[in-house]
């Protein structure tokens, strides 16, 4: 399951997509992850929380996204939740370009449905202009 917290810039979606990591804790069996784009926020999250600075690790296409999220998953069962901040940053999308990655939303969504793991993705935009395929799962 995908759910996308979607705004302008600005409009708090990192403050907004921090607390629910945080609040996640209390209730999720698994491991929860948290990817971002660098490490400006990795000490607002409690300890539990499984900070990623992805782009340590080269990701900066939706191609390289899906790997790096497969390569997570594979190596840690355990994972439930995977909240992921500047979304469009880390898929190579942030000046435009996301009706481009109605793949990897399906991806998304099937590798979530397989292994039970449910992501929250931050998108900046104006939910009113997001394509369809995203605003599906705009909460």
């Amino acid at each position: 399951m995908i759910r996308v917290i979607c705004g302008k810039k600005g409009t708090g979606k990192t403050k907004r997509i921090i607390d629910q990591a945080n609040e996640s804790i209390k209730e999720q069996k698994g491991d929860v992850l948290f990817l971002d784009d660098d490490n400006r926020y990795m000490f607002d999250l409690r300890h539990e929380i499984r900070f990623i600075n992805a782009s340590e690790y080269g990701v900066h296409t939706g191609e390289m996204f899906y790997g790096f999220v497969c390569g997570l998953l594979a190596q840690n069962f355990d994972v439930s939740l995977v909240f992921v901040d500047a979304f469009l940053k880390l898929t190579g999308c942030a000046k435009g370009g996301i009706e481009k990655l109605e793949w990897l939303f399906d991806k998304l969504n099937r590798i979530g449905k397989q292994h039970s793991v449910r992501f929250v993705l931050s998108v900046s935009g104006d939910p009113q202009e997001v394509p369809e395929f995203v605003r599906q799962y705009c909460i």
